[in-house]
């Protein structure tokens, strides 16, 4: 194809650009007489100003293809690719540029093909790579050398994070038959695992299977670390059992860990249990276990509430000789504050820096709170205090956790000297910080000022969450000013924040109170349409707003109602029915269970 011009108009005159063509097919070499051997002889002394000023008037692909057909030293070559292209403003003519790297290839010059393809990949957004496998073929019929290019072709996607174009550039290899190896599959398999795109990561895995693409050890671990990070741990597992054994390949510490770390962190029944069975495997395979397992598992047990397993780990890393870290004595000291067990939370803690390791911000913040939780606010705020003697400084979250339980102690003077406090130090509240303050407001009854706090947040550039709207919609209920609560559902559905049951039940529930079954009802509606079904908490609010206006009947109908919906009634619902109707003497028309609550 022959370049194409573009007129462009520019102070009045027009300029002439020619732009080369993307096109596989080279201009004809012989369209200009070239002094072959004296550019030759340029090139090879590498005399680049000369060789510019004698090239001045020449056509850059023309050169280029006619320096290629002669033979010269294809590093040179490149050079003058670098230097030259810019100078005439042309664009990359793929067959002649994928010529050029097989020579590279065939002259082993294999770091020169990385780094060109590198800024290759990078700066041409728009090249598809159904054109540079064509302009490859055709460019090039030495398969070994094309492999090479391919390879690197993938490995450059990969390092730029390209991917989608990757996968493609790896199955289009396969399609025309180009062999690839580990070392340009194992990092797209780790930039695939990173952006998590894990049905990617098993298409090529599978490929490179079929294609007996030879894996190493990085290959499994990072395909496990990917099937781990998506939950599909018994996928995961069957790599370990199955596949390293058919390549001879034995698992390493890295490969159980992370399966480990996959069962710790999936949750669900059975879990941890999963997980020592696999430490088992482990060792009976004589893989030893290292300092990271042993926090894996302290981590998993700690979140699952079972210290005393958890605790069991922590006795056999000093059996082993190995010396707990940070990670290690934080992850069991939160795990002892989640059961209440400060004050073995706190001996732990004196161990640590008996070991000479110093407990984290992250490490006060779950002893902060597990005080909190107790209401000894005393012991919470000298461990606030020792923060800033260890050098460290109180987090966010460290505020948030002191400020929402003076809130909840009724104690506002305190959370606000805290609020302040954190303003001072420079700790920038988050949304988190407001919700903490409003509900404080709120259970207190002042409204007026909790809607003040919810101006202050957006002035201050904070987006008011779903948990801040069902604060305050349902302290608006409680004080009896459900209408206002009403207009903040509407100020919901414009910021695009989706209302959840707890909103619609509150809201419902302020409705009823007032004696507004209709708007309670409409509400429900409303709440249907918007795809959530009601649930037991919903028909409980209902029930009892019908039974406290002496509607039985109607009561008796919305009970029915949800037991025909398959919704299970539970401790309030029977509560509602004995004190709210049979108490008034109305016995509820159902043939169901509710009626071995008697009187007792």
């Amino acid at each position: 194809m022959h370049p194409r011009l573009q007129i462009l108009h520019r102070n009045n005159k027009q300029i002439v650009k020619t732009l080369c063509s993307l096109s596989c097919i080279p201009r004809n070499p012989t369209s200009e007489k070239l002094n072959l051997p004296l550019v030759s002889e340029l090139l090879a002394k590498q005399r680049w100003s000369e060789l510019r000023t004698h090239l001045k008037d020449s056509d850059f692909t023309s050169v280029f293809h006619q320096v290629l057909d002669s033979g010269a030293d294809p590093v040179l070559i490149l050079r003058y690719l670098h230097c030259f292209q810019k100078d005439f403003n042309a664009a990359h003519n793929l067959e002649l540029t994928f010529r050029l790297l097989g020579s590279l290839a065939i002259a082993k010059r294999y770091s020169k093909i990385r780094a060109f393809l590198h800024g290759f990949v990078r700066s041409n957004e728009k090249l598809s790579n159904s054109a540079i496998f064509n302009s490859l073929s055709l460019g090039s019929k030495h398969l070994a050398a094309n492999s090479v290019i391919v390879n690197l072709l993938v490995l450059a996607y990969a390092k730029n994070l390209k991917t989608h174009l990757g996968v493609e550039a790896f199955q289009k290899a396969g399609d025309y038959g180009f062999k690839l190896v580990v070392y340009s599959c194992n990092p797209l398999l780790r930039a695939l695992v990173r952006e998590g795109e894990i049905g990617d990561v098993e298409f090529v895995y599978r490929e490179m299977m079929r294609r007996r693409i030879r894996p190493n050890l990085y290959t499994f671990n990072m395909v496990i670390r990917g099937l781990c990070k998506v939950g599909k741990l018994e996928k995961a597992k069957d790599v370990i059992i199955n596949d390293m054994k058919v390549w001879g390949i034995a698992p390493n510490v890295v490969s159980y860990n992370t399966l480990i770390d996959g069962f710790c962190k999936l949750g669900g029944l059975g879990r941890m249990y999963k997980a020592d069975s696999i430490l088992k495997e482990m060792m009976a395979n004589s893989i030893r276990p290292n300092k990271c397992t042993y926090n894996i598992l302290i981590s998993g047990f700690g979140k699952d509430e079972n210290v005393p397993a958890a605790v069991k780990v922590f006795e056999a890393i000093t059996k082993q000789d190995l010396k707990p870290d940070e990670f290690t004595c934080c992850s069991l000291i939160n795990g002892l504050c989640c059961i209440g067990e400060l004050d073995k939370a706190c001996d732990l803690l004196g161990e640590m820096r008996g070991l000479g390791l110093k407990p984290n911000v992250i490490t006060y913040n779950a002893l902060i709170n597990g005080f909190c939780k107790k209401k000894m606010m005393k012991r919470a705020r000298e461990l606030f205090d020792d923060i800033g003697r260890q050098g460290l400084e109180p987090s966010v979250i460290t505020y948030n956790t002191l400020i929402d339980a003076y809130c909840k102690d009724g104690m506002m003077e305190e959370a606000y000297e805290f609020y302040n406090s954190m303003l001072e130090r420079g700790v920038s509240p988050n949304t988190s910080t407001f919700n903490c303050r409003i509900a404080g407001l709120c259970r207190q009854g002042n409204m007026e000022m909790a809607m003040k706090l919810l101006h202050e947040m957006e002035f201050e550039g904070l987006r008011a969450d779903r948990i801040t709207y069902n604060t305050l919609i349902d302290g608006l209920c409680k004080e009896g000013k459900s209408r206002k609560a009403g207009t903040l559902l509407h100020e919901m559905f414009k910021k695009r924040l989706s209302p959840n049951h707890l909103t619609y039940n509150f809201l419902m529930d302020g409705y009823c109170k007032e004696g507004n079954l209709n708007a309670a009802l409409n509400l429900r509606a409303q709440m249907e349409k918007g795809g959530k079904r009601p649930n037991t908490a919903t028909y409980n609010v209902l029930i009892k707003g019908y039974s406290k206006k002496d509607k039985l009947e109607d009561a008796n109908g919305l009970l029915n109602e949800m037991l025909e919906k398959g919704l299970v009634p539970n401790q309030t619902t029977y509560e509602i029915v004995k004190e709210e109707m049979m108490k008034k003497g109305f016995v509820p028309d159902i043939d169901w269970h509710l009626y071995n609550i008697s009187s007792s």
